[in-house]
């Protein structure tokens, strides 16, 4: 249930402009996500969000950028592990089925990973579609996201 919750932060402060606690719980209310305060704040930590200003004299959360490449694929791993229920792919596109509600944020993941040869994803409430060029990096591309798996 954590890592749900972390997603679906990750999604809200993507998206909107949060800048206190009790937003971020109140959207977490809204999307269904029963948490309080203090989870936030301690999520807030482990995610290590940052306040950044919002370009409207306030501030706002955000990911920090100085996140390493390591960083971000030890996060991409263990969302793989979690959610990640079957994979396959054809020609030039790698098809993930996750657990439902996850995929938009494992999606996402995968973007800001910046993987070589990944050109985009598409992701619906369960699956993503992995977008892959050239043609010829697909299977490698693919035994590189089930390595996430192990």
């Amino acid at each position: 249930m954590k890592s749900k919750r972390h997603l679906k932060i990750l999604n809200i402060i993507k998206n909107e402009d949060i800048s206190t606690q009790e937003e971020l719980v109140e959207r977490l209310h809204e999307s269904g996500i029963d948490v309080t305060q203090a989870t936030v704040s301690r999520d807030i930590k482990r995610l290590g969000l940052i306040k950044v200003p919002d370009g409207k004299g306030g501030y706002k959360y955000s990911l920090p950028n100085e996140k390493t490449y390591g960083d971000i694929i030890s996060w991409l791993k263990k969302m793989f592990q979690d959610f990640v229920i079957d994979m396959d792919f054809s020609e030039n596109i790698i098809v993930v089925q996750t657990m439902p509600g996850t995929a938009e944020g494992l999606g996402s993941a995968i973007d800001n990973a910046e993987i070589e040869g990944v050109i985009g994803t598409v992701a619906g409430d369960d699956t993503i579609m992995i977008v892959t060029k050239p043609i010829e990096k697909t299977p490698e591309i693919f035994n590189k996201l089930q390595d996430l798996l192990i």
